[in-house]
Formats: structure tokens, C-alpha cells, sequence
């Protein structure tokens, strides 16, 4: 396969044939297709108006049942990001009217955030076309690819701690 990580690989093998590049053939084509994924699964949430952020957090809701609610801590533990940038993604949801925030019955000190309905029909809407997009970038891989592909995907995520 002569693609673009190929090329580099073989540059490398002249330039430090003392090195073993094969780690490359994985993790470079791997970071590639990442972020060409990201741009192609930022498009179809742009269509809702959405970003990154905002989508996962209604979806992160969206998954939990009713009645669609976790705490701002549940948020980022859920999403793996900083309490910081969940509550620049709450700010912006909030004030769209997809999630409202209120004090929780439990802590008045603590905030529960809630899917509001207009949050909830658009989230549904989106991940709809969300799926349909990843089916669309899968559909190259046979099954048994794409069954093998994240079976090894899973122990990796796995041995990382992820």
C-alpha cells in the first residue's frame, strides 16, 4: 500500500534505517483517520447546529433515560473533559434552550442538568443523522472488518486505560 504514511515510513528507512518504523503503519494511518472522521462527524452536527461539544452533551443526556438528567461532575466524567469545558458547553445549551439547570433535591448546593424537550427532539433528530453518517464511513469495511477492527480497537483502548 503506497499511501501517504507509506511514503513517510519509507523516507524514514532511508534516512534511519537503524530505526524500526512499523509502529507508524499503525499509529500515523490510525491519527489520520481520526481526524478525517472528526471533520466528517462535525459536518453532519453543524447541519443541527451543533458542535462537538454541544452534541455530546444532549447525546450524553439523551442516553440516560428518563428523566435526562446527570450532574455537571456526571457530565464530564461521562464526556472525559475538563469541568471547564462543560460548563462552556452548558452555557451554550442553556442558553439555545436545549438543557435547563436547577438545584438538585438532593443538594442545594449542587446543580442537576436536565434535556429540555426542544433539546430532546433535537438531539433525536441529530443522532438520527449522526448513525447514518457513521454507517456511511464503515460502509468500505466488511463486517467481519469491522468486527475485528474494534475488537482490537477495544483491547488497545483497554491496555491504554481508556
Amino acid at each position: 500500500m503506497t499511501d501517504h504514511v507509506a511514503r513517510v515510513m519509507d523516507q524514514w528507512r532511508e534516512q534511519r534505517p537503524d530505526l524500526d518504523t512499523s509502529p507508524q503503519a499503525v499509529i500515523a494511518r490510525l491519527h489520520r483517520v481520526a481526524a478525517r472522521l472528526t471533520e466528517e462527524l462535525v459536518e453532519v452536527y453543524a447541519q443541527f447546529g451543533l458542535g462537538e461539544g454541544e452534541f455530546d452533551i444532549l447525546a450524553t443526556l439523551r442516553r440516560q433515560g428518563p428523566p435526562y438528567a446527570l450532574t455537571p461532575s456526571e457530565l464530564g466524567t461521562q464526556s472525559m473533559v475538563s469541568s471547564g469545558a462543560i460548563t462552556k458547553r452548558l452555557d451554550r445549551c442553556e442558553r439555545q434552550g436545549w438543557v435547563s439547570r436547577t438545584a438538585s433535591p438532593a443538594d442545594a448546593r449542587s446543580r442537576v442538568v436536565r434535556l429540555t424537550p426542544a433539546g430532546r427532539r433535537l438531539i433525536d433528530r441529530a443522532f438520527t443523522a449522526h448513525i447514518a453518517n457513521e454507517h456511511r464511513l464503515l460502509e468500505a469495511l466488511s463486517g467481519k472488518e469491522r468486527q475485528a477492527l474494534a475488537s482490537a480497537l477495544a483491547t488497545w483502548a483497554e491496555l491504554l486505560g481508556l
